[in-house]
Formats: C-alpha cells, structure tokens, sequence
C-alpha cells in the first residue's frame, strides 16, 4: 500500500506520521504521539492492541482509528487513492455523540407456545435456565410428562403485545391439564380471555407469527416444530436473555412537533404507515394530539426520522446534524488534498464486509469513492441525501441490501424527492440505491453511475439545527453555487415542502389556524384575516381534514421564490360592526350569509325585518335589544297536538 503523503498532509490538516510496522517494530511511535491531542490510527486491525498500549501508557485523549487499507489502499487505483485516505483519516477525527441507551430487565419469566412434544422437548433443554410455561394449542395429542417440572397448559395465543421483560399475551381456550391424564394430556374446563406475563415468549407452534416484523422484536423467538437446526438456535438464544440489558434508544421524539392530530383530526400519518414493527401508534396519555414512539419496541430502521417533516422524530444512532459534520469533513479534505468530484456512498454495517472482500479478493473499491458509515442507511433523510452535494459530491449512493430491508420504502420515497429537488436546480446527477450482497455487482454498479459534474463553484455551509433547517440551508447553498433561478420545484406526494389554496368559500372561520402545527396559517387578532407562509408548511393535511368548507387543498412543491418566506394574506373581509356600540364582531359577508339563509328558509324567529335587524349587534347589545323589545324566543307557532294510542284506535275503528 503506497502512501501519498502529500495529499495526507493537505487534506487531513494535522501532524502526519507515517510507519512501515507501527503495531510491532515501531510501537514507540505510536506511545510517543500519544498526548492530549486527538490521535487517529490508519488501522481498524490491530485497535485492540493499540486500545491496550493507550490504556497503559495513561492516555486520557481521543483515540479514533480508521480502515484505510480494505476502503483505499488495497485497490488497483490505490496509486491515486492519497485524497481518499486522507479524507477517511479526516473523518475518523470528527466526534460522534455518545449512544443513548434503554434499559430493559428480564427475569427469565418464559412462555413455550407449541402444539406437539417439540415445546416439551425445548423446555426439558432450558428448565434449568428459565422460570418455564408450556402453552400447547391441543391440534395434537402430546404424552404426559413422568414429572410436573413446570406447568403445561392448554390454550392459544390470541394477541400479543410488549417487548423482553413485559410480554402480555391474551389466551383463548385456557385449561389446566388433568393430573390423571395417562396416554395423552386431558385438559379441564376451558375459557377464553385469560392474561398470560411473561418476560420471553418462544413460538414453536408454526402458526403465523404474533408480532409484525417479528424477528426483530426482542424477546420473541419463533422456530418451526420439524427444523431442529432452528430449535437448537432458538434455545440457545433464550438461555441468554435472562438478567439487565442496555437496548439502543434509536430514535429521540419531541412530542410538540408532532402533526399527527389536532381536535381528534388525523393529520400527518407517515411514520405510522411505514413503521414495521409498530412501536409507533397513535396518541397517548397527555398527549392525544402526538403518536407515541415505545423505545422499547424500535428495531432502529430509522423509516420514522426518514420521512417526518417536522423533526418530531429524530434518528440517534447518530443524529444527522453530527453525521452530516463527518460529512462535510470528509468532502473538504478530499477536495482539499486534490480530489474532485468523488462518490459519496452511505452504508450500514453490511458494507464492511463487501469492502473487505472486493479489497482481498478482488480489484478494491475506486480511488473516487468514499464510503461512510451511517447507522442504518433506511434512516437517511433528506438532509443527508442532498447536503453532500453542496460539499462538492459528484454524486450520492446508498447501499442496500439484495432483499430489502424493513422501512425501506421511506429512503425510496425520499431518494425521489432529493431527485426532484436537485433536478429543479439543474443537478441531474440526484441520489439513488444500490441494492445488493454480491461485491463485484457493487462494483459494476459504482462504475455504471450517472456521470459527475463539479459545482461551477464552490458552496459551503456548515450543519447545525434541525434536518429540515440544514435541508433548506445545504438547497440555498446550492442554488447560489449553481446559479439556479428561483422558481417552484414540484415534489412527489408525500413530501414535506408545500403550499395550501384556500378556494373560494372560506368563511374565515378560523378553524385552520387553530390546528396548524407549525404556524403556517395564522390570524390578524385586528382583523378578519388568514395570512399563510409557505415556508412553514410541512403538508400535514390537518388543514384539509379540519376546514368544515372543505376548501383548503394541499400542492407539494419547494418554492424557491421570496413569497415562500413571506406571509401572505390569503383571505380577508371587512369586519361586521356592531350598529348600536360601533364594535367589530364578525365578518360583514357572515353576517350577510345568515340573513340570507334565514330569509330563504322562512324561520319564523326572523319574520320580519326587526329580528334580522338583531343579527347586526355584537353579542353584548343583541342581549339588550332583545330584552327592551320582549322578544320571546319560545313563542314559536303551535305545535300538533300529540297523538295517542286512543286515536290510533278510533282510526283503526273507522276504517273498519
């Protein structure tokens, strides 16, 4: 592996040293840079070691290392891969939060769901370990155990809710076996709607699984009756899940930027409808108008944080703002030691591993691409797909697995819209996916991407705020580097960018203004006005479901022009002064609408002209008025007399 150390100096911007056997002949120079400074190591394979020499020689400083050799050196473009390395060292510098955690507690409380003697054999394996129920749906006759080591009930799971260390199932059919039984279990009295606690549940009834996504719901463990390899796996797994353990809190939620309901109107669903494992649902104790995110159910995709348009849902593992510094970091030094252009490629933890095969075994990845390690790619927002090309990526690429992973339609839907934002600044080299196992199709795909043009210009920005805010900040950097007319940018359905026409119709109500979650409708307190700015839709729809006019609709779009920053009036009407006090109390079209309709339906209330005369006094005088002139609002004409079973009778004698 050839080291450019021209390039290393310019782009990593710190003291540069350099060695041929650094973790053996020549451990003195790593101990001797050792200091309060950050140190980064161009080596992941021998970090224990290093970790081992820091931790003796009383090193309190940062300590990163990074894979220089699999990711850069070892390539047949290693010869120009001096900008790549020295972006990668760059990165590695760049510190990352620490992990928020979620304590989970299990007591080894398991319930065996089953349905022939393959539950009874799996916990004859784990009685030792586990505090045992054995459930078994009785489709079979199952031989009686010679000893009662553990309770073996009859029943099946209905539902099921909960996560590792607080299970509830609900069981149908619930019976105690017969101490009698002899050749096959009998079984007692059966009910339904019995309430089962339990900390693990092990499915082996080869029923449909109880849970969405349910292989990642820890906890529940699910095997096939006849697959032993899988038995085998299952039992020694739950022998495991019994003590403390520390879960990744994946995402942070902010249930006051939530736009999911105002005044039991449902807004904004996106991160229900892409939720595998429904650990999102809707409304909660002291906070109706918000969803509820179970830290203890999230499997961490991240689809949630993908897709919400306010930043009420946040991916943590790590947050975007600090992942996309470590991207603006490695951008810059790849650009500074000499680089142009490069790819950017966002990766998970399976992208290691083709990396390492494709640099053993094969021709490396290119000198242009620079891989990034993110937390989980279905997590990448908008922010993350096209800040990178304000930087000056050449273009972005994401890797996926062959089969698609859980809340991968929300990357997908983003991936189209960063397309169409770029493409409404003349950037048409937008983001995409690479889905697939196999190294060298990675290769064929990273080869066959669309063509990198530089930026005219250089762009910059640096990230702070909320995604959508770096959003708009990386955009407006790029259409200034690009000289991009401002214009309006239409969007796919679904985006969080966009504007509302209210039709004619509106009675200025009102209602819109008050279940709008981010501002973007709002009222004149001096006047009968709605003012609207578009900068602060995000789509939710609450306007739309609230409006009793139905006249508000939604239009996805980015625009780029200075009306979008600026409030506009977009309905407004003189006031309804009061003709005894002078106050304003209404609006004079509402007033005129009710004198209309009151007129055309003849209510007897306003027959003549001094009662519809009343509907033009504010509240406080209408009250006198009525009062002076002693109206009697109960003297409405007669009403039919009732009629009784007497009459109903007498007609029925007459007709005969």
């Amino acid at each position: 592996m050839e080291l450019d150390t021209g390039a290393l100096t310019k782009g990593c911007g710190g003291k540069l040293r350099t060695a041929e056997h650094l973790c053996r002949s020549q451990l003195d120079r790593f101990l001797a840079a050792l200091g309060p400074e950050a140190v980064t190591v161009g080596c992941t394979q021998e970090a224990p070691l290093f970790r081992q020499e820091a931790e003796a020689a009383g090193h309190t400083g940062p300590l990163d290392f990074v894979n220089i050799r699999e990711q850069a050196g070892w390539s047949d473009e290693g010869r120009k891969a001096g900008p790549k390395m020295a972006a990668l060292l760059a990165a590695a510098a760049v510190p990352m939060p620490p992990t928020p955690l979620v304590p989970l507690v299990s007591e080894g409380v398991t319930l065996i769901l089953g349905r022939d003697a393959t539950a009874l054999r799996l916990a004859e394996k784990l009685k030792g370990a586990l505090d045992l129920t054995v459930l078994l749906t009785g489709e079979e006759e199952v031989e009686p155990l010679p000893t009662a080591e553990f309770p073996v009930l009859l029943g099946r799971a209905r539902t099921a809710t909960g996560w590792l260390g607080q299970f509830e199932v609900m069981v149908d059919g619930h019976a105690a076996a017969s101490p009698s039984s002899r050749a096959a279990y009998r079984w007692g009295r059966a009910q339904d709607g019995a309430l089962s606690r339990c900390d693990l549940i092990l499915d082996v009834t080869g029923r449909p699984p109880l849970f969405p996504a349910h292989e990642v719901r820890l906890g529940y463990l699910r095997a096939a009756p006849g697959d032993d390899a899988a038995l085998e796996k299952l039992a020694a797994e739950a022998a495991t899940l019994s003590g403390t353990f520390d879960k990744p809190r994946f995402v942070s939620f902010e249930a006051g930027l939530c736009a999911h309901s105002r005044n039991r109107r449902v807004g904004c669903t996106r991160c229900l409808d892409l939720c595998p494992t429904g650990a999102i649902t809707p409304g909660a104790a002291g906070h109706w108008d918000s969803v509820a995110v179970s830290a203890e159910i999230c499997a961490g995709c991240g689809a949630c944080a993908a897709v919400c348009p306010t930043g009420a849902i946040t991916y943590a593992l790590p947050p975007t703002d600090a992942l996309l510094r470590r991207a603006r970091t490695l951008l810059r030094a790849y650009h500074a030691a000499g680089g142009k252009a490069p790819t950017l490629l966002l990766h998970g933890e399976q992208g290691e591993a083709m990396f390492n095969a494709l640099s053993r075994h094969g021709p490396g990845l290119p000198a242009d691409v620079l891989p990034l390690r993110v937390g989980e790619v279905t997590a990448m927002d908008l922010a993350m797909l096209v800040a990178p090309y304000a930087w000056g990526a050449g273009c972005v690429r994401v890797l996926m697995p062959g089969r698609r992973p859980h809340g991968a339609e929300g990357l997908l839907r983003n991936l189209d819209t960063a397309t169409a934002l770029l493409g409404g600044l003349g950037l048409f080299t937008g983001p995409g996916a690479i889905e697939t196992d196999d190294p060298f199709s990675l290769l064929e795909a990273l080869h066959a991407g669309p063509r990198r043009v530089p930026l005219p210009r250089e762009a910059d920005f640096f990230p702070l705020g909320t995604p959508r805010e770096m959003l708009k900040a990386a955009l407006n950097a790029l259409r200034s580097a690009l000289d991009a007319p401002a214009t309006s940018i239409p969007l796919p359905p679904g985006a969080g960018f966009g504007t509302a026409h209210v039709a004619d119709g509106c009675t200025l109500c009102l209602a819109c203004t008050m279940v709008c979650p981010a501002g973007a409708f709002a009222a004149n307190p001096d006047r009968p006005e709605l003012s609207f700015l578009e900068d602060a839709c995000v789509q939710c729809g609450l306007c739309v479901a609230t409006c009793p006019e139905k006249v508000i609709s939604l239009e996805p779009r980015l625009n780029l022009l200075p009306e979008a920053s600026t409030r506009l009036v977009v309905k407004q009407e003189e006031p309804a002064e009061c003709r005894a006090c002078g106050k304003p109390f209404g609006t004079r079209a509402s007033i005129d609408r009710v004198k209309a309709k009151l007129r055309a339906t003849g209510h007897w209330m306003f027959a003549d002209a001094s009662r519809l005369a009343l509907l033009e006094l504010c509240e406080d005088c209408r009250v006198h008025a009525a009062t002076e002139s002693a109206i009697d609002p109960y003297a409405g004409p007669s009403r039919p007399r009732p009629r009784t079973e007497e009459d109903y009778k007498r007609e029925a004698g007459g007709q005969g």
